[in-house]
């Protein structure tokens, strides 16, 4: 998988999550280690609004590195961000208080997710 494809799909994992309830600004930056789809992108919360876009983003509230696996398993809801960080398998840089915020991002998303299941 290259970086785009992995970005794309990183990208759909995230847009379309309702965080309109999260007031504070959130920035983060993922590092991606791995030969053919390394890269770095952020996903950003602010004014309720969503964003992901493929740069660095150097006002960040926390930064993460991981592989592509990783990341991915974090994203769909499958691994838990504290989990692979205290496996080694997720490193985490800056206000630790906003970096624990992404597991709210992802249970938002898993519930929307659960719900038009159902």
């Amino acid at each position: 998988m290259t970086y785009a494809e992995f970005f794309c799909e990183i990208k759909g994992k995230f847009m379309g999550v309702d965080v309109s309830d999260i007031h504070e600004n959130l920035a983060y930056q993922f590092n991606i280690v791995d030969e053919e789809a390394g890269g770095i992108f952020y996903v950003e919360v602010k004014d309720g609004q969503l964003s992901v876009e493929p740069y660095e983003y150097y006002d960040r509230s926390a930064m993460f590195t991981s592989d592509p696996d990783t990341l991915m398993k974090i994203a769909a809801g499958k691994v838990d961000p504290v989990w692979a960080f205290t496996t080694g398998k997720l490193k985490v840089e800056g206000n630790i208080d906003k970096a624990l915020r992404l597991k709210e991002i992802i249970d938002l998303k898993t519930k929307a997710n659960k719900k038009n299941a159902d």
